[in-house]
Parts: structure tokens; C-alpha cells; sequence
């Protein structure tokens, strides 16, 4: 009896324990993490798309990108859901970037990608050449599905000169040689964009759910720093919903 009981004892035991190991395997495997996306030194992580050698580099901890050739520079790998927190600045009046997520960036396609699209427009953008005022929501991270990609706002920007864009609910964007920080929350193609320290803009039904991500030049210098990233689990996705991965030739 004695013996019986001692072996239970130890079945018992080695349950737990084997349980433990599970869970703790388990607990390893979907644990996030940030990742940094740009180690302040060079361009590692990162694939020019259509620009050129010339119009990105890394000086001192940040990345400065002259905005010309008009272009993108991708991500080496595609993301589904993530967090995504970027810093940026304008070094001119009306600078124009942004940063694009579930991407195509397809070389020799378009100076632009498909994808949908972070604005990151300097504030002097307001001032058309008419003397009159666009809406504030313009440039402070508006958010679009850019290209052949489309998404469904849920500020929808009143004037809607370029088909359906969500607006921010508050103005927050800094203006021209002040850092702007954005946290980016993309989860089964709808996206909340904070803008220094405040949710303020989001857009939904996105018809991409995994592809690259980009870094825009157009037109003009800006700068980044402080790029990274916590992916989270997998979502239900088609096969549709997948930009077409590119392969090197």
C-alpha cells in the first residue's frame, strides 16, 4: 500500500511538473516584446524600395531623409498586428511624410506604395496658395488607405476631397524642428493612432492585414528616431488580405 501510494505521489508530481514546463513554454512563445527597428548607426532592417543611396542615412541616433527622389523604403519583413511607436520632425515648412503600414512596396510600381497611410504633414500645410485655411484634420495624422487599399474612417474628414479619409478628433501635431511622437496600434486591419501622448484618430475595415512597412520621402528633409515595435498574435486573415510577399531576384 505503502509503494502505491509513493508511486501515485510521483505520477503526481511528474504531472505538475510536465504541466509547468508546458506552461512556461507556452507563457515564452507569445510573450511581446519591443523590438527596435533602427539602431541609430545604419539602415539595417530596412530595404530602399525607389529612391535612392543618398536620400536616407543614419546621423546620430536619428534618420534623416533628404525627401527626393519622391519615394518609400520598406521594413525586410511584413507585420500583421503590432504596436508601432515612431518619432518625427520636419526641418522645413510644409514638409510632407508619413509612414505606411500593411505595404506593398512594390519596386518600379509607383513613386508611392499601396497601403495605408500615417500622415506626417508639417503644420504650414494649413496655408493653401489661395489665402485660404484647410481643415486642421489634414495634418494631424490623418489617416487612409492609400493606393488600391481601402478602409473604412471613423472621423470621416468633412470636405473628403480624395475619397475616405479619418481625421484626428483633436490638433496636436507640432510644427516645423519639433519631434512628434506617434504610438501606432494595428490589430485585424483597424488602426488608433496617438499623437503626443493622446488616441485621437482610427480607421477600420482595411482591406490589407499584413504587409510591409514604409517610411516615406516626399519632397522635402525629415527626420526619425525612435522606431519600434511589439508584434502581437496572428489574427484571422485570408489569403487576400496579405500584400504578395517580394521576393529578391
Amino acid at each position: 500500500m505503502k509503494i502505491f501510494t509513493l508511486l501515485l505521489a510521483i505520477v503526481a508530481l511528474t504531472s505538475a511538473a510536465t504541466a509547468q514546463k508546458k506552461e512556461a513554454k507556452l507563457t515564452t512563445v507569445i510573450q511581446p516584446k519591443w523590438v527596435s527597428l533602427f539602431n541609430g548607426e545604419d539602415l539595417s532592417g530596412w530595404v530602399d524600395v525607389n529612391t535612392s543611396k543618398a536620400t536616407w542615412k543614419a546621423v546620430d541616433g536619428e534618420m534623416h531623409c533628404t525627401g527626393l527622389p519622391i519615394g518609400v523604403m520598406r521594413s525586410e519583413k511584413m507585420y500583421e498586428n503590432f504596436i508601432l511607436e515612431i518619432e518625427w520632425k520636419h526641418m522645413k515648412k510644409k514638409g510632407n511624410s508619413g509612414v505606411f503600414l500593411w505595404c506593398d512596396a512594390v519596386p518600379g510600381r509607383n513613386r508611392l506604395p499601396s497601403g495605408m497611410e500615417v500622415q506626417m504633414l508639417e503644420l504650414d500645410w494649413i496655408n493653401r496658395p489661395n489665402g485660404t485655411k484647410a481643415h486642421p484634420s489634414y495634418i494631424s495624422g490623418e489617416l487612409f488607405g492609400a493606393g488600391k487599399l481601402t478602409a473604412t474612417p471613423d472621423n470621416p474628414r468633412p470636405d473628403n476631397p480624395k475619397g475616405p479619409r479619418s481625421m484626428s478628433k483633436e490638433f496636436r501635431c507640432k510644427g516645423v524642428g519639433e519631434w512628434n511622437h506617434y504610438s501606432i496600434v494595428a490589430i485585424n486591419g483597424t488602426v488608433n493612432l496617438s499623437i503626443n501622448g493622446k488616441f485621437v484618430n482610427s480607421i477600420r475595415n482595411s482591406s490589407k492585414k499584413k504587409g510591409y512597412l514604409c517610411l516615406e520621402a516626399e519632397g522635402s528633409d525629415v527626420r526619425f528616431r525612435n522606431i519600434r515595435i511589439i508584434e502581437l498574435p496572428s489574427g484571422v486573415i485570408t489569403p487576400e488580405e496579405v500584400v504578395k510577399p517580394i521576393t529578391k531576384k
